[in-house]
């Protein structure tokens, strides 16, 4: 079990990724609001992914993704591409982009002080009826965390910011799902909040109904709409991470649009998005 981390505010740990990303005065929006979120007397950790920047980058380079349960198969070759885009495009801009917001931020991967471990990812999938294991390269799953350089972060008023790779014992990296990652995470580091941005207002019953949003909802009835279809695609590994998240220790956690900034700064007020429980 990891040490946990010591902290004087609450803290909340954000998965910021996907489209949300790719529109710059957006980004720059919602940056403004975390920041003002610390301004306000809370600790922040921002978790990310880079999807639409990986594709773009593999495009280029004319590497093919194939994907298994929304995984990317990642050879060793896509791995050094993926890392170069979350370590020196995605996470060098969000940093940059806090830091002109006269804020203070660090960016980090997994690997920076061994703050994450890796393991290979063991993946089964039905296949005519059968369970398969299938080889994804170098995709991985968290294996432990150590907050230590995490807090000394926290404690000096800096924001984390932490791109979703890490490494094995033996230093191979891993390409590892955003949102898992950051699940992972806020749970090991018991946070106040988890929260997960996306491009919806929640979890809706009928995905091409925005009224149908779900405003809370417990993990007994997670399983019936994912039984039901209702949970597909996209939502299912969000879902997953704020149950991990709260599995692990975390105290809340929450769906909420990133393309509407200013819902951030009513988090404790519960008004937007939805809030999953035990």
């Amino acid at each position: 079990m990891s040490k946990l981390i010591m902290k004087k505010k609450p803290l909340i740990v954000f998965k910021y990724g996907g489209n949300a990303m790719t529109n710059d005065s957006l980004k720059v929006r919602l940056l403004e609001n975390i920041v003002a979120l610390c301004k306000n007397g809370f600790n922040v950790i921002i978790s990310h992914g880079g999807g639409p920047f990986i594709k773009k980058m593999l495009n280029e380079v004319k590497l093919e993704s194939e994907f298994v349960d929304g995984l990317r198969v990642t050879t060793p070759q896509a791995f050094d591409y993926i890392e170069m885009v979350l370590k020196g495009k995605v996470n060098s801009d969000l940093v940059n982009t806090i830091n002109k917001l006269n804020h203070k931020a660090v960016g980090l991967s997994g690997i920076d002080g061994k703050t994450i471990m890796a393991k290979k990812r063991k993946h089964n999938k039905i296949v005519n009826g059968k369970e398969e294991l299938i080889d994804l390269g170098r995709v991985g799953d968290v294996s432990k965390i150590n907050p230590v350089l995490i807090d000394l972060l926290l404690q000096n008023d800096f924001i984390p910011v932490i791109a979703c790779i890490a490494a094995d014992e033996n230093g191979i990296g891993y390409n590892i799902n955003g949102d898992t990652f950051a699940g992972t995470l806020a749970g090991e580091l018991k946070a106040e909040q988890f929260i997960v941005l996306t491009d919806v207002d929640g979890l809706l019953r009928d995905k091409d109904n925005p009224e149908s949003i779900i405003k809370t909802i417990n993990f007994a009835e997670l399983e019936i709409l994912k039984a039901d279809g209702i949970i597909q695609g996209g939502m299912i590994p969000k879902i997953e991470a704020c149950q991990i998240a709260i599995n692990k220790g975390a105290k809340t956690a929450k769906i909420l649009n990133g393309t509407k900034p200013e819902q951030i700064l009513t988090l404790d007020e519960n008004k937007f998005g939805t809030l999953i429980y035990k």
